[in-house]
């Protein structure tokens, strides 16, 4: 499909300049698996890797989306363009983005330097959808200069945030079980920066000298974790968290391991679309096969265990 009449040479020149219509046709054609989306994040690749890409992650209710309007305004100050990239839950009946673009981000939104867009996650355990990373390439070939990714808050598998940024910011609150939960060893070895919003609550003390406490466990690394209290709704402690992001990135950047962390995602993107490319070519494949769906059958009726279906359904495969 051609991209709405232009062609992908047109639309690359266009979303290179900065054009932020180019670009949000172009995430659209990527989030749509549409080939002329993929053809057109090859051509820009070689204009990749400049944006800073932050990620992100924490239970519902934090004020993720607050903490990063915030973030925002500061980058604007500063006279940086950002791009937001929210993931959101998958509407079970559009398969769109069910939230939308965050209300907390509305006075950007006529901000020629800031784009915002919702992707919506496809039913990905960890709240990203496959072509998470191609909208966040297409958003730093545009010239952004930050990128921020958001993940819906979905606990524990929310550790694939870690695959797609530079630096990871876990966002928490005082007095709430599920911050309490994201104070596992699972979610606590990814983030580099954690920050606690909402700090006018009277446990606020109390959260962070268990965070201490658990980070203090943790094997010990040349960046020390800060803790970082903020009140977002006021802008209070959001110019902190902007240092300490800077400050994490100078860090990476002398340390040797921004490439590092880098060539991980980027390894990382390319073994998740190939295995969901192969589930999917799989499930086309076997969708109208009898001997599949007798094989299938056979599990329902307990005289084949799902193990031996899946390595029987690998063999025919290979055996193609």
């Amino acid at each position: 499909m051609a991209a709405t009449g232009r062609t992908a040479a047109e639309l690359e020149e266009r979303l290179l300049a900065g054009d932020k219509r180019a670009l949000a046709r172009a995430i659209s054609l990527v989030e749509n698996d549409d080939p002329e989306g993929w053809a057109l994040v090859r051509e820009v690749y070689p204009h990749t890797g400049n944006a800073a890409v932050v990620g992100f992650t924490g239970p519902p209710g934090v004020g993720k989306s607050t903490l990063i309007g915030a973030l925002v305004k500061h980058a604007r100050e500063g006279d940086r363009d950002v791009a937001v990239l929210s993931i959101d839950p998958s509407s079970p009946f559009t398969k769109g983005a069910l939230l939308g673009d965050r209300i907390r981000l509305t006075e950007h939104f006529l901000d020629p330097g800031v784009f915002i867009r919702s992707m919506a996650s496809r039913g990905s355990l960890g709240g990203l959808s496959e072509a998470t990373l191609q909208a966040a390439l297409l958003m730093d070939a545009s010239g952004k200069d930050d990128v921020f990714l958001e993940t819906v808050g979905v606990g524990q598998a929310e550790v694939d945030i870690i695959d797609h940024a530079d630096t990871v910011v876990l966002a928490l609150m005082p007095g709430s079980g599920d911050s309490i939960q994201a104070l596992k060893a699972g979610v606590m070895e990814i983030p580099d920066v954690i920050v606690v919003n909402k700090a006018d609550h009277p446990l606020t003390d109390t959260m962070i000298r268990e965070i201490r406490g658990v980070l203090s466990l943790a094997p010990q690394r040349g960046w020390r974790v800060p803790v970082v209290r903020t009140e977002a709704l006021r802008g209070e402690g959001v110019a902190e968290v902007a240092e300490k992001l800077a400050e994490h990135r100078e860090h990476i950047t002398a340390e040797g391991t921004l490439e590092e962390r880098r060539r991980r995602n980027l390894r990382n993107e390319v073994m998740a679309l190939a295995m969901w490319r192969m589930r999917r070519r799989l499930e086309e494949e076997v969708a109208g096969d009898a001997e599949v769906q007798a094989m299938l059958d056979e599990v329902v009726k307990r005289r084949l265990d799902p193990a031996s279906a899946a390595a029987r359904l690998l063999e025919r495969d290979t055996r193609d």
